[in-house]
């Protein structure tokens, strides 16, 4: 049980969370990044499905790792990657339609997510079960918050609301003039976000300012 959750586990889960950042290190998933940052409700669950197709195709990739051909392991992978998707489109039709509908075809488009595949390809083909899926649930994870923080952001000056509560009405702010941002739910700004994030990640770390 303690290797389970031992130092270089909790590594896999922590580091993708900042200094691994499939985001805002690696730059990958950035369309959807812009894409479904507009609200908190949708950007939580693309957040949710990304994480959840990414550990358990690692989890699957992992285990078959050893009977999977080389020459036809990327095909296996989007099957397997398509197949996690499809469930979890079903399931967003089935229990959160107006959520499926806002995102759109961007739940479909997981299937392509560089995330996955590079996940997949650099990690699962090459270690075991658990640390595979240690690591999908961290990469999902890092993906997630940087969602969930732009879409706080755009969601609250650009609609005045937080996962569809009128903050800025009950805080009164509009009697005294204030007018929601409408530039902050237009595509560009989700992408001024992330740079700020970016930049004020690499200022505050010597390690990532080094790797220029």
């Amino acid at each position: 049980m303690s290797q389970l959750f031992s130092a270089k586990n909790l590594k896999l889960l922590t580091n993708p969370l900042n200094m691994e950042n499939p985001i805002t290190v690696q730059v990958l998933g950035i369309c959807s990044a812009l894409a479904v940052t507009v609200k908190m409700k949708p950007a939580f669950v693309m957040a949710l499905s990304v994480t959840i197709v990414a550990a358990f195709s690692n989890l699957i990739i992992s285990t078959l790792r050893k009977g999977i051909p080389a020459r036809i392991r990327i095909i296996v992978q989007l099957v397997v990657v398509a197949t996690l998707v499809i469930i979890v489109d079903q399931l967003l039709r089935a229990f959160v339609y107006d959520v499926s509908k806002q995102l759109s075809v961007f739940v479909g488009l997981i299937i392509t997510n560089c995330i996955l595949m590079g996940r997949l390809e650099a990690f699962a083909m090459a270690n075991k079960p658990w640390e595979s899926f240690i690591d999908g649930i961290g990469n999902g994870m890092g993906y997630g918050w940087i969602l969930i923080g732009v879409s706080f952001v755009r969601e609250l000056l650009g609609s005045g609301t937080v996962w569809g509560y009128p903050i800025m009405e009950k805080l009164g702010v509009y009697t005294i003039g204030y007018v929601n941002n409408g530039v902050m739910i237009m595509p560009p700004m989700a992408l001024i976000l992330v740079g700020v994030i970016i930049w004020i990640q690499r200022s505050r770390s010597k390690k990532l300012i080094e790797s220029k």
